[in-house]
């Protein structure tokens, strides 16, 4: 679709966009630098000795060996999570070999280069394994960048979905900066168990008033089939914001596995990452993700109260392509973008409601007509985020796009920028004595956002469960969690207490949560200050608080403190510390003790590998425009 007239950009998004890029300024041109050096016209296969380049087509037979040997056509990876113990993940087995046919006919030769890791938190959720789960984005990236380096490939086709598959591909992707990648998702399953009566059935077995046969059998009704979880967790929060930021093709995020739409969109991706890889369209992903797409994805994680966890993922994507993304980049944001969307936790629609009341596509169209979004972005589309208000749809059986309709097809679900759910949007940043966290209020009432209560301390969830079996919280409360965080024991995620703390809500006390732990987009109608940065591995003021300390949560006002005196604070005896090298054992975390050991904290997206620095790369700067020519 041709683009429309786009209103003036928002003041203070234009303001946190130069604000980031001057910020960013020597690190991004380091970056681009590295890019440009990298880069090279044709085939870049053409460059190894012919022992390697034999080695790269020896297993390959027909026209696709014949065409690597030659190196003329371009070469294609395939980058994949793929895993059949993953619903989200398990509808991408029959991808590789669609993309293949279609590079092949776009002319051409796409190569299954490596698979990367996928753990489910759902699975995970309460276990050993979970303490692995932040990590592991690392292991995806690492794992993505081996698949990438034998210089074989002049783009790639990143299969993957959920939690940190998609930050850990597009991290790996970003070490090769000068390759065209596009992602390629698999969709929501179809809706099952309503997400609220799940939450009611869980509720009630945390009361002791539900059998587990019962929770198994509402469990098994909402997650049900091959395909992405239906509420607005980290997955769809991911699809979201990646599609906003000129990833996915148009409309690809929430179409369902298994149907000839989801079909023909994967085999689209392979005709269009070839012509990325060359010639006038040639677009790296370090042209694609520049400051205003890390704006565009903040603007559309904030404007439909996505996850928490992306305050962490896009910071450290964006210190991947040389970008300093903070969390004061996301407050003022948040302030001045509207809420949009209600979809589970945040409401009682799930992600497919949300796709049929006009979805991403509505979404970025209201967004650019309020001046919400950077229009004049490049994109795996071609330039121009206008692109992304078309719908694919297959019109005798040739995929097409079409525009959607400019009002929302159901307002209780999705609305447009100038009638929105809230005035701001669904994150807020805290910040007082005990340092910053992050706060998701889109699912909070408003009359519950400000808390002011006696802490009661744990440093593991099996001792909140059984105080709380015990009904020793049955009183207003502010439950702290510590020894959560990166350092600790890789920040598993906590939302496993929100039944049972959504039941002393509901009892008329006055609750809320405070961890150095994650929630997930899966946290809820208590208020949670999340993250709480330093951790209390690291010296942060979370460790001295004790029980019965008053600690005031004001997610309205954006603070966060422990009303006791400073001086008696430090003079306190440190009661508890994170698990020990020789305790931190067993379901393979043993295997991880360097990252926990290396890993940094929360605000700078805890990552092991840390910010990228003009020392980095030791060679002149190159400007944008210089990549590729």
């Amino acid at each position: 679709m041709s683009p429309t007239p786009t209103p003036k950009l928002h003041r203070v998004v234009a303001d946190v966009t130069e604000r980031i890029a001057a910020r960013s300024a020597a690190t991004r041109t380091a970056y681009l630098g590295r890019v440009a050096a990298a880069y090279e016209e044709g085939p870049v296969r053409r460059g190894l000795a012919c022992s390697n380049l034999a080695h790269g087509f020896a297993a390959m037979d027909g026209v696709d060996k014949e065409a690597l040997r030659a190196a003329r056509a371009p070469g294609v990876a395939i980058v994949s999570s793929y895993n059949d113990l993953l619903s989200a993940h398990q509808p991408m087995q029959e991808y590789p070999a669609w993309l293949k046919k279609s590079v092949r006919r776009a002319g051409g030769v796409a190569q299954f280069a490596g698979g990367v890791p996928a753990m489910c938190d759902g699975i995970t959720q309460g276990r050993a394994g979970m303490e692995l789960s932040l990590f592991s984005r690392e292991v995806i990236a690492m794992s993505t960048a081996i698949a990438l380096s034998h210089d074989m490939f002049d783009a790639a086709l990143l299969l993957g979905v959920c939690d940190k598959i998609v930050p850990g591909l597009l991290i790996g992707a970003l070490s090769f900066g000068h390759l065209p990648a596009v992602l390629v998702p698999a969709g929501p399953m179809n809706s099952g168990l309503p997400n609220k009566e799940k939450a009611r059935v869980r509720q009630l077995y945390a009361e002791g008033l539900a059998t587990r046969e019962d929770l198994l059998d509402a469990e098994a009704a909402s997650y049900h089939s091959a395909g992405t979880c239906t509420f607005y967790g980290t997955a769809n929060s991911n699809q979201m914001v990646v599609e906003v930021m000129g990833l996915h093709l148009p409309g690809a995020s929430f179409v369902q596995p298994g149907s000839a739409l989801r079909q023909a969109l994967t085999e689209e991706a392979g005709r269009r990452i070839v012509a990325l890889s060359r010639g006038e369209e040639y677009t790296p992903v370090s042209r694609v993700l520049d400051e205003k797409a890390f704006v565009n994805g903040v603007i559309a994680l904030l404007a439909t109260g996505g996850s928490t966890n992306h305050t962490m993922h896009l910071v450290a994507i964006a210190a991947a392509a040389g970008i300093q993304l903070t969390w004061d980049d996301f407050a003022d944001l948040s302030a001045v973008v509207p809420l949009l969307a209600r979809v589970y936790p945040n409401g009682s629609a799930d992600i497919n409601h949300f796709h049929a009341a006009g979805g991403i596509q509505f979404l970025v169209g209201t967004l650019l007509d309020a001046g919400l979004l950077h229009e004049d972005v490049h994109t795996v589309a071609g330039f121009g985020l206008h692109r992304y208000r078309a719908e694919p749809i297959l019109s005798d059986g040739e995929l097409v796009w079409r525009d959607v309709p400019t009002r929302s097809l159901d307002e209780e679900v999705l609305r447009p920028a100038w009638r929105p759910f809230a005035a701001d949007g669904g994150l807020r940043m805290v910040e007082g004595n005990l340092g910053r966290a992050v706060v998701k209020v889109s699912a909070v009432a408003p009359e519950h956002r400000v808390v002011q209560a006696p802490a009661r301390v744990f440093t593991t969830q099996e001792e909140f469960k059984a105080a709380f079996e015990a009904g020793e919280l049955d009183r207003d409360v502010v439950v702290v969690v510590r020894q959560q965080g990166p350092r600790a024991n890789g920040m598993p995620e906590l939302h496993g207490l929100t039944p049972a703390l959504g039941v002393l809500m509901d009892r008329g006390h006055a609750v809320a949560l405070l961890t150095d732990g994650r929630m997930s987009g899966a946290s809820g109608k208590v208020p949670a200050a999340i993250q709480v940065t330093p951790e209390a591995a690291a010296g942060g003021l979370i460790a001295r608080i004790a029980d019965g300390d008053v600690v005031r949560l004001d997610a309205s006002s954006g603070s966060l403190d422990v009303l006791v005196g400073d001086e008696e604070l430090a003079r306190r005896e440190l009661v508890d510390a994170p698990p020990s090298e020789a305790s931190w054992t067993g379901t393979g975390r043993e295997l991880f003790a360097a990252l926990r050991r290396a890993v940094g904290p929360a605000d700078q997206g805890a990552s092991v590998f840390g910010g990228l620095t003009p020392e980095h790369f030791g060679m002149p700067a190159f400007t944008t425009q210089e990549v590729g020519q």
